[in-house]
């Protein structure tokens, strides 16, 4: 036996006897608007993930070259010292010189720049509780281990 769907029973495909006309009209045309709709939950689910395929394809390359940039920079900056770069990172000494390749010397230099301005800007400085306050607040926690050494906990 069919199971019930949205549109009820009448969707069913066993008849309890002839079907008219207008009835037969009106199940082709609900059978047309189910495969319509669907269609366009395809292509709409479709235009969807080809929009987010597209921008994390774009999110990668603009991944890919900053990491180029990062590893040409750190080379230049380390004098050209793959082998002590590759030990600090620990990343292979041959996958930094592949990376920073492709990344002209101009474009390198102008990423430093742009680094020592950031390095020489002064810092914003930060709002700190006063010294006694904190120092205050310390101590009975210091001193509570040891009162508490010789009780068992729960």
């Amino acid at each position: 036996m069919n199971s019930p769907t949205k549109l009820g029973a009448r969707l069913s495909t066993t008849s309890a006897g002839p079907v008219n006309a207008a009835e037969l009209r009106r199940r082709v045309r609900a059978a047309e608007a189910l495969k319509a709709k669907t269609r366009e939950i395809a292509a709409t689910n479709a235009l969807a993930a080809h929009e987010a395929a597209v921008k994390a394809a774009k999110a990668k390359e603009e991944a890919d070259v900053t990491a180029r940039e990062a590893a040409a920079v750190v080379l230049r900056l380390f004098d050209n010292d793959a082998e002590l770069v590759s030990e600090l990172l620990g990343v292979p000494s041959e996958e930094l010189e592949r990376e920073a390749k492709p990344v002209t010397a101009a474009r390198a230099k102008e990423i430093i720049e742009s680094l020592r301005a950031r390095a020489e800007r002064p810092r914003s400085p930060r709002t700190r509780k006063p010294h006694t306050e904190a120092s205050s607040q310390s101590r009975p926690d210091s001193e509570a281990p040891s009162r508490r050494a010789g009780q068992q906990l729960d």
